[in-house]
């Protein structure tokens, strides 16, 4: 799957409790996109929603928000509001 970026956004440095079930130096965003996105959309902060909506491109999350089998229900409801 090719990731393309809208602008030269860096990387983000993931924290641990983001992805508690593995090393958040090894994700790799371009490689790891649907992974980081759902954690994301389920569990991000504000600073992590804003560097993804800007390190994604819109149709890649709206992909994510419609076929992901891990979101929550609830999150699901309210991206399918801000991304459909």
């Amino acid at each position: 799957m090719k990731v393309a970026k809208k602008s030269a956004t860096p990387a983000m440095r993931f924290r641990q409790s983001l992805f508690w079930d593995v090393d958040p130096k090894t994700i790799d965003p371009k490689k790891h996109a649907v992974y980081v996105i759902e954690r994301i959309l389920d569990f991000g902060r504000d600073d992590e929603l804003r560097w993804m909506a800007a390190y994604y491109p819109k149709s890649l999350i709206k992909k994510v928000v419609l076929t992901s089998r891990v979101l929550q229900p609830q999150s699901r409801a309210l991206w399918k509001l801000v991304f459909a």
